[in-house]
């Protein structure tokens, strides 16, 4: 655990003060199109929370209440990558460590393993079908290994006071469970991505593997379907564009969190909403508004 004044000199580093509700520090960037869709998607009662910063200057480009805690479903996933991808360094064997699932593990929704033959699997392919496809089972699996506790502590180590995971996941929440599988706000979650893409958390080592593990992601369905990629296959520059994000999607929650590097600039970015998830137009409409941040994004730095 840190120290309080190595807490304070964390906190500087991703809590500055902000300019105001809807900002940006630069009015020659135009992010226009993303502001009037989250504007819109505000007046319709959807709750958001955004913010974007380049990536070499730290500067902000636009941020939209970013201080709030928002529900932000599997990007709590990271926090456990953190914590895995710690205990890997070096020569440490941990990797090859073979772990069994357990009924007591078993959940639906996202992932693949609870659709495999295989009743146990390495701990970095476990981490890696979490960065992969978000994997629900593995979550579990590996949570129960390294512990929740260790993960909390984590995530102090890191400063973030405004952002956790909360809990396994489960099919159902009952009144004795969290209400959410996690939550963040903005202004930390870009925080924590830029300082990964820049090798400072934990470690470069440690930095680099859970990075790795996260630009496997196949959901491009909410900011990043703007950026063009293929969903299956976008390690590599494609028209010299680069992406590493985590997303959240639960009932009523769309949630998503990267990098974007591009030939002019590189940025990192967070918008999280929450909304009542009753009709598929509202959906659609909290989506395409999304999509329209990652338009601006990728004008930013193409």
């Amino acid at each position: 655990m840190v120290t309080s004044s190595q807490q304070s000199g964390r906190r500087a580093r991703h809590g500055a003060t902000g300019r105001g509700r809807h900002t940006t520090e630069d009015r020659s960037e135009d992010f226009s199109r993303g502001f009037h869709a989250l504007s819109e998607l505000a007046l319709g009662g959807v709750q958001v929370s955004a913010r974007a910063t380049d990536l070499a200057s730290g500067r902000v480009l636009f941020e939209v209440d970013d201080h709030v805690v928002m529900p932000t479903a599997s990007i709590g996933k990271v926090l456990l990558l953190i914590e895995v991808a710690s205990r890997l360094t070096g020569a440490s064997p941990e990797a090859f460590t073979v772990l069994d699932r357990a009924p007591r593990d078993a959940v639906g929704d996202s992932g693949i393993w609870q659709h495999l033959q295989s009743p146990s699997l390495p701990i970095a392919d476990l981490a890696a079908m979490i960065g992969a496809t978000s994997d629900n089972l593995a979550t579990n699996v590996l949570l129960r290994h390294v512990g929740l506790q260790s993960v909390r502590s984590r995530t102090e180590e890191l400063g973030l006071t405004r952002t956790a995971l909360l809990d396994l996941v489960r099919d159902h929440r009952g009144p004795d469970d969290a209400p959410q599988l996690s939550i963040g706000s903005a202004k930390e979650l870009t925080w924590l991505f830029a300082s990964l893409a820049r090798g400072e958390i934990v470690s470069p080592e440690v930095s680099q593997r859970v990075v790795g593990w996260l630009s496997l992601n196949s959901d491009l369905s909410m900011v990043a379907s703007a950026f063009g990629l293929d969903p299956l296959a976008h390690r590599m520059p494609d028209h010299n564009v680069l992406l590493m994000n985590k997303t959240g999607t639960d009932g009523g929650v769309r949630s998503e969190v990267g990098v974007l590097r591009g030939p002019r600039a590189s940025v990192a970015y967070a918008v999280s909403t929450y909304f009542a998830d009753t009709a598929l137009s509202s959906r659609l409409a909290v989506l395409d508004g999304m999509r329209q941040i990652g338009a601006d994004l990728l004008e930013y730095v193409h």
